[in-house]
């Protein structure tokens, strides 16, 4: 990284800020020396934190604001009311070019709504999606919607692919990345119209940034063999909501086992090291930040309570992003084949599944972007 890069930090956004906020900033910066950080909040509470970190109060500037959003704040209360908050402030500088990109631990709805409603959408883009990371045996994959978006149509599909495709591309240097539709089955005619007028859109794409290999169901998430799972906000987030859980059941298994009897206790001083790796690869600080895709900015979500180890893994999202120029990507994308595409369906689904598509192709969509309000790792 050459040029300096400017980070818009939510300070007061979180369970444990904004000292994990900054803890988290300053742990980065010995791996990226140009990175610049705003941090908006209270000053009372950040200076005193700022002082233990000489590097990172040199290379930060501080932005005194006492509103906050809280976690218990409804969407529509934050956007109306939350105009000086740290989180609305943190993301009016990165529409105002003062920074590459925003990152937050505060409320999720709150997050969406206010990035929507200041930095908008992409052209060609009718909802932004949650987008995260999911470990698997051969690394890491992306997958959305999480939670953003309960109800989608096949061009919201479609559009989640693309921005997805580039989040690989960005975060995981998967250059030509593997795509699938999340589905009950791999045949063609299984999953409802929504899900197959999406890979029938994808099919008639010509020389996509990426390989459309159809449909995946739930157990290859964890696979790896495609690098971005694309799915409806409803689905998506039962799914993460079940890994979590699953991995916490196996993790308190584990403990109980071991605890047993003294052999299992000294079978576990044997198997340390084994488990050691074992957490590290799973552990979900390490793949914090859900990336809100499709706006015309860079917006991170990191999950609310996390520490210091899980904010510098969504700051680390950000500066991957930022540095890929991720959103000059995906407008690129939006402006050539997959734009045709979505005007111009084919005649065999432009009606199915798609119920903001009217029979000449044009977008009637008028609904307001619905938003669940979830925690995203």
């Amino acid at each position: 990284m050459t040029a300096t890069l400017t980070l818009a930090l939510d300070a007061m956004g979180g369970d444990h800020a904004p000292e994990m906020v900054v803890k988290g900033a300053a742990a980065i910066l010995p791996r990226f020396p140009q990175v610049r950080f705003l941090l908006f909040g209270d000053a009372e509470q950040i200076e005193p934190l700022l002082r233990k970190y000489p590097t990172l109060r040199d290379r930060a500037e501080l932005r005194h604001t006492a509103d906050r959003v809280h976690s218990e704040d409804k969407p529509s209360q934050a956007l109306r009311r939350g105009r000086n908050s740290s989180m609305r402030l943190a993301i009016d500088a990165v529409a105002k070019g003062e920074a590459q990109a925003v990152v937050s631990a505060g409320n999720t709805g709150a997050l969406m709504a206010m990035a929507k409603f200041v930095l908008r959408t992409l052209p060609g883009i009718e909802r932004p999606a949650l987008a995260s990371f999911f470990p698997t045996l051969k690394g890491e994959t992306v997958m959305l919607d999480l939670g953003a978006n309960v109800e989608c149509d096949s061009r919201n599909l479609v559009q989640f692919a693309v921005m997805g495709a580039n989040l690989a591309h960005s975060a995981l240097g998967r250059h030509r990345p593997r795509v699938g539709l999340l589905n009950v089955g791999v045949e063609e005619l299984k999953g409802n119209d929504a899900v197959r007028g999406a890979a029938e859109l994808l099919r008639a794409v010509q020389n996509p940034p990426f390989e459309f290999v159809g449909f995946v169901e739930g157990d290859d998430i964890t696979k790896g063999e495609v690098d971005v799972i694309v799915t409806d906000g409803f689905t998506g987030n039962v799914a993460l909501k079940t890994a979590e859980g699953t991995a916490k059941l196996m993790g308190t298994l584990m403990r109980a086992a071991f605890q047993r009897s003294i052999l299992t206790k000294l079978g576990y001083l044997l198997a340390y090291s084994g488990l050691a790796m074992l957490k590290a690869r799973i552990d979900p600080r390490f793949y914090n930040g859900g990336v809100m895709l499709g706006l015309n900015g860079i917006a991170v979500k990191s999950h609310g309570g996390t520490d210091e180890v899980g904010f510098a893994a969504a700051l680390e999202v950000a500066i991957d992003m930022a540095n890929d120029r991720l959103i000059e990507r995906i407008r690129a994308d939006f402006s050539g084949a997959f734009a045709e595409a979505l005007t111009n369906p084919p005649p065999s689904i432009a009606g199915a599944g798609n119920s903001s598509i009217s029979s000449n192709g044009k977008d009637t969509a008028s609904e307001p972007v619905k938003i669940a309000v979830a925690e995203v790792p």
